[in-house]
């Protein structure tokens, strides 16, 4: 049987892209407030600085990690080690 974690190189959805969205957080504000927002406000979010952000394709939940900035990135460009990964079958508790 094969490894389901090695990619096989003849099935050609292989090389098709992905799109991974990171969630740092939620905010619930109320509408009162959201039609105060303008440009400068700050939304609060649920999460802190160092609390892990989680990776979604579509809505399901495949891993957990940590923003980190590129190292020597003159940008500021961001990056997520992964810390917890999905069982991709079930999900992550």
């Amino acid at each position: 049987m094969a490894d389901p974690m090695t990619p096989d190189s003849s099935n050609p959805f292989t090389s098709v892209p992905v799109e991974i969205t990171i969630s740092v957080g939620k905010a619930r504000p109320a509408i009162s407030d959201l039609l105060k927002l303008g440009e400068n406000s700050v939304l609060q979010l649920d999460r802190r600085v160092d609390d892990p952000v989680e990776l979604f394709i579509g809505d399901k939940l495949i891993a957990r990690g940590q923003l980190e900035e590129i190292e020597g990135s003159a940008d500021g460009q961001l990056a997520v080690r992964l810390t917890e990964l999905a069982d991709l079958q079930n999900g992550l508790g």
